[in-house]
């Protein structure tokens, strides 16, 4: 008999848990609505690789403030390899990659999940850049000597444009004062 009220006691006990979540999901405010991304100000980590950096490193300027950062990164000893990420303003994604890594074809298809080159080149800006298309992610490339530069993502090749038109190249910058 003790093993039955002990299961008993046990199933009884989940129940007043139970009932005690549900109370607190139902009388805690919480906005099924709300946008969870978290934009990252990527400004101290920009001028950081601009300064660092063997090439220079590639930003937008100019882009419509529904293009939300959402990921940088520089790593030096990567290759040199930079990292801006957004979210256009369909949501799709869409990053900017670049590095030094003399395996180009390989930093391609690494940063871009396997996409391969194509005979297609889209004009972005004053640049015209070659079309990689993949299963998962697009791309646009440019090779430059010493570096190789990449807009890649989910988004369209009309967002990935609009990404490569607005890159400024800059080395070297220092911060601004205000």
């Amino acid at each position: 008999m003790k093993g039955k009220q002990t299961v008993l006691d046990m199933v009884r006990s989940l129940a007043v848990i139970g009932a005690i979540v549900a109370l607190i999901y139902i009388f805690i405010p919480h906005d099924d609505e709300a946008d969870p991304t978290r934009v990252v100000d990527y400004r101290v980590e920009l001028i950081t690789a601009r300064r660092a950096a063997p090439y220079p490193v590639a930003a937008p300027a100019g882009l419509p403030a529904d293009w939300r950062a959402t990921s940088v990164s520089y790593q030096r000893k990567n290759s040199d390899a930079w990292h801006l990420g957004f979210l256009d303003p369909g949501n799709q994604y869409v990053a900017v990659e670049q590095s030094t890594d003399p395996g180009v074809d390989k930093f391609i298809r690494a940063v871009t999940q396997r996409a391969e080159a194509t005979e297609a080149t889209q004009r972005a800006g004053e640049l015209t850049w070659e079309r990689w298309e993949g299963p998962k992610y697009n791309a646009l490339v440019r090779k430059d000597r010493g570096y190789t530069t990449v807009v890649t993502g989910t988004g369209s090749f009309e967002q990935l444009g609009t990404m490569a038109a607005s890159l400024e190249l800059k080395k070297g910058e220092e911060p601004t004062k205000g």
